[in-house]
């Protein structure tokens, strides 16, 4: 699939070559006569924009078209189409590459350490399953790192922030307060309410 300015082209070398009509080269290579004969007017107006352009872009190498399209029009009185602007900003690949983002290194986090005694460290931590007829439900599972031991779940379709604090009132008076309780991030121990 040849385009249509390599089309004129060839018609230009046959009709040059071998000397057909330009009719005759026009019908072989299914060009106008009107695009055989056009003569591109504004290409010393094209140059000078793309020198204005190449010039704006070394100066400032943040710029993008956005930027230099409006200094040409409000500083340098550019009165033309932003469309062939950009043709020739894109010609001159002077586009901006995306910038990828940078990625944060982190350290790597500490390996969670062994409680030497049970009741030191208890994790926290919300599960959830649904049942057959497609209603959610909700767990909450504390448990002793020392042994693994499970030292309570609650389930219930809704677990509210005083429903949480009472059954852990209910563990640390059957078992004495913890030194530290782990959690994650979770949205669920956001809440007003307090111990």
């Amino acid at each position: 699939m040849t385009e249509p300015s390599q089309r004129r082209e060839m018609a230009v070398i046959a009709a040059a070559q071998t000397g057909v009509s330009v009719a005759c080269a026009c019908r072989a290579f299914r060009v106008s006569e009107t695009c055989y004969r056009y003569s591109p007017i504004l290409r010393s107006e094209n140059e000078e924009i793309a020198d204005l352009l190449t010039g704006l872009t070394t100066a400032k190498k943040t710029w993008g078209f956005g930027l230099c399209f409006l200094y040409l029009r409000n500083v340098k009185g550019y009165g033309g189409n932003h469309k062939r602007v950009y043709r020739i900003y894109c010609e001159l690949q002077l586009n901006l590459g995306i910038k990828p983002t940078k990625r944060l290194k982190r350290d790597k986090p500490d390996a969670l350490a062994v409680p030497e005694k049970p009741n030191l460290v208890w994790s926290m931590d919300f599960m959830a399953d649904q049942l057959a007829d497609g209603r959610s439900f909700r767990l909450l599972n504390v448990l002793d790192d020392f042994n693994r031991e499970g030292l309570g779940i609650e389930v219930d379709f809704s677990l509210p922030a005083e429903r949480v604090m009472r059954s852990l009132n209910q563990i640390i008076e059957w078992r004495g307060k913890p030194k530290t309780i782990r959690v994650d991030n979770g949205p669920e121990y956001i809440s007003a309410a307090s111990f």
